[in-house]
């Protein structure tokens, strides 16, 4: 058999779960739904649509999208560092364009690795924000999205159902391919 032969039956016979198109549309989806999140997260805080948000909590009201959480959530050893920073304008501005960008470029499919990372960042720091956590030492639903993120990115999920493949064939992202 020449070597040609065996690198295509490798192939063909290839049964990972990211070459599976079924697995493929899963982690896009996964994708997706993490990227609704975030940007309903950033909607209704602009907006105070009564969800998590009262309409008069809304930031476009003078609301701080960061108060509620960083003012009576956090606890354990991070609390003081985390509460001192509720409803600060940096942390407001910084906290709302995370948000947005990272649940926009999710769903978009565009700038996945850094979305995920910054992502990932902002999860980790909300897990840090209740150490320790309510139902478990030291896991929660943060750290396992993080993780999510991560994975995502690492299969470049957002050539599924994104703009993952044009974007990664722009110039700036063949320039500068973390970006991708």
């Amino acid at each position: 058999m020449s070597d040609a032969t065996l690198s295509r039956t490798a192939s063909e016979n290839d049964t990972s779960p990211i070459g599976s198109p079924a697995a493929r549309y899963v982690f896009a989806l996964a994708r997706l739904a993490i990227g609704w999140t975030f940007l309903w997260a950033f909607v209704d805080k602009l907006l105070g649509l009564g969800f998590s948000t009262p309409a008069e909590g809304a930031w476009i009201a003078g609301g701080s999208p960061t108060a509620g959480f960083l003012g009576n959530a956090v606890s354990g050893p991070l609390s003081g560092v985390f509460a001192s920073m509720a409803g600060a304008v940096w942390a407001d501005v910084l906290f709302m364009a995370g948000l947005g960008a990272i649940g926009a470029a999710l769903l978009l499919g565009v700038g996945e690795r850094v979305a995920a990372a910054c992502g990932a960042l902002l999860l980790v720091l909300m897990w840090a924000a209740v150490l320790p956590p309510a139902n478990n030492p030291f896991m929660d639903d943060h750290i396992v999205l993080a993780l999510v993120l991560v994975g995502l990115a690492l299969v470049r999920s957002a050539d599924t159902l994104g703009l993952g493949r044009w974007w990664g064939a722009t110039a700036l992202v063949r320039r500068f391919p973390v970006l991708r």
